[in-house]
């Protein structure tokens, strides 16, 4: 008899997009004439820029020549994509090693399976709200897990608590849902918590190319000491469309250790490379050719004007709860707006609403976690003429 991982009867029933996606097609099948405008889930609109499709296109027509083939590649990804991550970095100021980067199909596969490496009588802590592939892959494997509270009266970033200990701590900034960023002070708190608490962070970066604030860090590793204890997640999803094309970035230092139950100190990276050597085998080469033009300076040209597009709907968005006297969160360095739900409803409550009256969907924060009752999320991810539809909808609703 089989027996299943009962840690898995702990999850909640669906998956927070899974129950929005469900909603809307409900509603959209008893209304075939209404059309619905999503700013909800954080999937991009723009296509891949012309520089990324030249570079994927030239990188299959190799595979198709006996003299340039490649079969299986390397697990950690390409040297020359290595060296162009690299370069990025030292763009804004952050040195890391070409041997320190692992490329895969995604910031998400990462931050959900580098709990892999780490033993299950670790305590993890996520800031709430939070996004929940933090808590249900550590929920699968039965961690314990405590919350430390990002609300509206800290701006949503929370701060550790001296009086708590945590071994593994999740931080996303730009954050993911609710758009706030934490500072070089907020930030160096944080690691200064990990070091002495012999924690490790796993520090989302998802969301870094939309940082405009020069004191606003874009990598841990901008702060100091964070080389000795955290461990970095970035994507192209985000940062150039690639959704669909799936390509991410998980970047771990050297010096960087964990423990054996002896107390015995451990390389973490190569713990991670033993486990992707066996449970993954790389990323396609026509990808990360794709990936390594966006690095390029034309590259960078052309993706930072999709991120302009996306930003330029932020800022709509932002101006129009504005002039509602709707309380809000992001919209300035970064893609997503949480907002406070008007006239006390609660997220679901304002989820339908929207839905039913101006078929606008957002997603409801109370699915991020317990401080998000009663706050929503909207994303800057639409069509431009969309989300300026979608706000004069809104307006109209309340008036």
């Amino acid at each position: 008899m089989a027996k299943m991982n009962e840690n898995f009867l702990n999850l909640k029933e669906s998956y927070l997009f899974a129950e929005v996606a469900k909603r809307v097609k409900e509603f959209s099948a008893q209304n075939p004439d209404k059309k619905i405008i999503r700013l909800g889930i954080g999937d991009v609109t723009l296509p891949l820029v012309p520089v990324v499709v030249d570079a994927m296109k030239k990188g299959a027509d190799e595979l198709g020549v006996k003299e340039t083939f490649k079969g299986y590649p390397e697990y950690e990804g390409y040297a020359f994509l290595h060296k162009a991550i690299a370069d990025y970095y030292k763009s804004f100021g952050v040195e890391i090693g070409t041997d320190e980067i692992f490329v895969s199909d995604g910031a998400k596969s990462d931050v959900g399976n580098i709990v892999d490496v780490f033993g299950i009588d670790n305590t993890v802590l996520v800031t709430d709200p939070v996004y929940p592939v933090y808590v249900d892959t550590n929920i699968m494997s039965g961690r314990k897990i405590i919350y430390a509270d990002s609300n509206e009266e800290n701006g949503f970033a929370a701060m550790p608590d001296k009086n708590i200990k945590a071994d593994m701590i999740y931080l996303c900034s730009p954050n993911n849902p609710t758009g706030s960023v934490y500072t070089k002070q907020q930030l160096k708190e944080w690691v200064d918590y990990a070091l002495e608490n012999k924690a490790v962070i796993l520090f989302d970066a998802a969301y870094e190319a939309y940082v405009s604030d020069s004191e606003i860090p874009r990598s841990i590793f901008a702060i100091e000491g964070a080389r000795k204890c955290a461990v970095e997640f970035c994507s192209l999803s985000k940062t150039a469309g690639f959704t669909g094309t799936r390509c991410g970035y998980t970047i771990i230092p050297n010096e960087l250790e964990v423990y054996d139950s002896n107390g015995n100190p451990v390389s973490l990276k190569k713990l991670w490379y033993r486990r992707q050597s066996s449970k993954f085998n790389g990323v396609s080469y026509p990808v990360q050719c794709a990936a390594a033009a966006v690095f390029t300076p034309q590259g960078q040209e052309q993706i930072k004007q999709n991120i302009a597009y996306y930003m330029k709907n932020a800022k709509l968005i932002a101006e129009t709860l504005t002039e509602l006297g709707i309380k809000f969160t992001g919209g300035i360095n970064s893609p997503y707006i949480w907002l406070k739900c008007p006239n006390g409803m609660g997220s679901w409550e304002f989820f339908d609403y929207l839905l039913k009256n101006i078929q606008v969907v957002g997603t409801p924060g109370e699915g991020f976690g317990k401080n998000g009752k009663g706050w929503f999320r909207l994303t800057a991810f639409g069509d431009y003429e969309n989300t300026v539809t979608a706000m004069k909808r809104l307006k109209e609703l309340m008036k």
